[in-house]
């Protein structure tokens, strides 16, 4: 806990965001940090609730009300230690995740909850600040090697873990760069790639070997996987996108928003488009279908292009701007709750309960809008309104609706894993596919989910495949990133 008194003397504190006419005019992140004093007042508010309910919010299990104290009590060495125990990546997640545990935070119950996402930020961006975050590769070597196949958040998390267990790790990633979902699927403005590079340096200076434009399957045959390492780990991501094959689906402008992602993020880095190829939201007005996070970047993303006009539809009815009996503490509401995003807040207009009925051609067979249809929820399923028919214009659609499962069509069959009902990796809790020796985490084993959830499953997983190997669990394993191997 904090302060005692804390949470009855400070009110809640969030940094502050670039005005929206200065920040959509690049793609760097927007968000002024707080000043350390700032932030350990903060860390006052956590309250002595005896039952620290923020755990259950957490994915990866860090150990809130600790590092919260530590940064109260200006300890922030300490802080770093107790964070990095749990937490490979704090400068990741303290940044996109929707923060699951303040939405469990007890004091939330009647008041504002703590700041705990923000408190984890700023605790690994001071530790880089000040040069704690070092280089510290395993004082010994098991002489076993793994390779992990996904260079997102899970198989990152993976990869650090085994690496610090001792075992030789090699990535591989069919992207040009490193990083999976976290390098092309976020736009810079919300996670800056400088953070991601940072870290993957950091990760080759332990040790670590990444292999880019790698694809398992294809160029990189799995017969060379199998015969060189002695455990495997999958751990792509969910890339099969759900498509919406109505009338008109064939037309141009209409387009998955993580081809539209991908390549700005890819521009923003500085490649070169073909051309031919270039897809901008300039001047054109766009509708991205999907309410989700992936939509809310599609928004952030098209404003900054200098879209004429963006609107933002969701199928499902507009959610109540509080918590109800269906999403009581601590659960975290997630989209049955409304709220509004910072690209949101930049110019968008939403509208709820839409139905995209057909994609609709000028004469020269461009894309001009979308026939919709209003839904009525009433009964608790979709029903049309009759009468409600409405044309809705549109030069470039977007659809970010989630994704189905993992793209396994080219190293699945030749290595001979199962999978689910779902289209995912069959993996048990252990984390073991039907081969032996092959593991699978992350959004391949679990589906589509949140970035904190992928991190967790590499981290576990790892400690599976560690066990694997030696036949108990490493103490470096065990431990986590234990204390002596944080240089600060």
């Amino acid at each position: 806990m904090g302060k005692i008194t804390g949470f009855k003397e400070f009110e809640r504190k969030i940094p502050k965001y670039l005005a929206p006419e200065e920040r959509i005019k690049n793609y760097q992140e927007f968000v002024v940090p707080m000043t350390k004093e700032e932030m350990e007042q903060q860390g006052a508010r956590c309250m002595d609730c005896g039952v620290p309910f923020c755990h259950t919010g957490c994915p990866l299990g860090n150990i809130i009300p600790d590092f919260n104290d530590q940064v109260y009590n200006a300890k922030w060495e300490a802080a770093l230690q107790t964070l990095l125990s749990t937490n490979n990546f704090p400068e990741f997640t303290g940044r996109i995740c929707p923060a699951p545990c303040e939405s469990a935070c007890v004091l939330g119950i009647n008041k504002p909850p703590v700041t705990i996402k923000n408190i984890e930020v700023s605790i690994i961006d001071y530790a880089y600040a000040q040069g704690w975050i070092q280089p510290s590769p395993p004082p010994i070597r098991t002489g076993k090697s793994v390779a992990v196949v996904g260079s997102g958040p899970a198989g990152l998390a993976a990869a650090d873990q085994l690496n610090k267990a001792g075992h030789s790790v090699t990535v591989y990633e069919r992207a040009d760069r490193i990083g999976g979902l976290l390098r092309y699927g976020i736009p810079d403005f919300k996670l800056g790639k400088d953070h991601i590079q940072r870290r993957v340096e950091l990760m080759e200076n332990e040790g670590v070997k990444f292999i880019t434009k790698a694809n398992v399957g294809v160029n990189v045959p799995v017969s060379d996987l199998k015969q060189k390492f002695d455990a495997i780990v999958l751990a792509g991501g969910s890339t099969i996108p759900r498509d919406l094959p109505i009338t008109g689906r064939d037309v141009k402008g209409v387009q998955f928003a993580m081809t539209f992602l991908t390549q700005n993020n890819k521009r923003v880095a500085g490649d070169v488009i073909p051309e031919g190829e270039v897809l901008m939201a300039t001047e054109k007005h766009v509708v991205v279908i999907g309410g989700g996070d992936t939509g809310s970047d599609c928004v952030g993303t098209s404003i900054r292009h200098g879209a004429a006009s963006v609107t933002q539809i969701e199928l499902l009815p507009k959610p109540p701007g509080a918590r109800t009996a269906e999403t009581p503490w601590p659960t975290h509401p997630g989209p049955r709750m409304l709220s509004t995003s910072s690209s949101q807040a930049e110019g968008c207009t939403r509208d709820w309960s839409v139905q995209s009925k057909e994609f609709v051609k000028d004469d020269k067979g461009n894309l001009k809008g979308i026939n919709c249809v209003r839904l009525d929820w009433s009964s608790g399923k979709p029903q049309e309104v009759s009468g409600s028919e409405f044309f809705m214009q549109a030069d470039l659609v977007l659809l970010a609706m989630g994704f189905l499962f993992p793209d396994t069509k080219n190293f699945v069959d030749q290595l001979g894993v199962e999978k689910d009902e779902r289209g995912n990796i069959k993996a048990d809790a252990k984390y073991r596919t039907n081969v032996e020796g092959v593991y699978a985490a992350g959004d391949m084993r679990r589906g589509q989910s949140l970035v904190v959830w992928a991190i967790s499953e590499g981290r576990e997983c790892a400690r599976q495949v560690d066990e694997y190997l030696q036949g108990h669990v490493s103490m470096l394993q065990s431990k986590a990133r234990s204390l002596t191997e944080i240089s600060v």
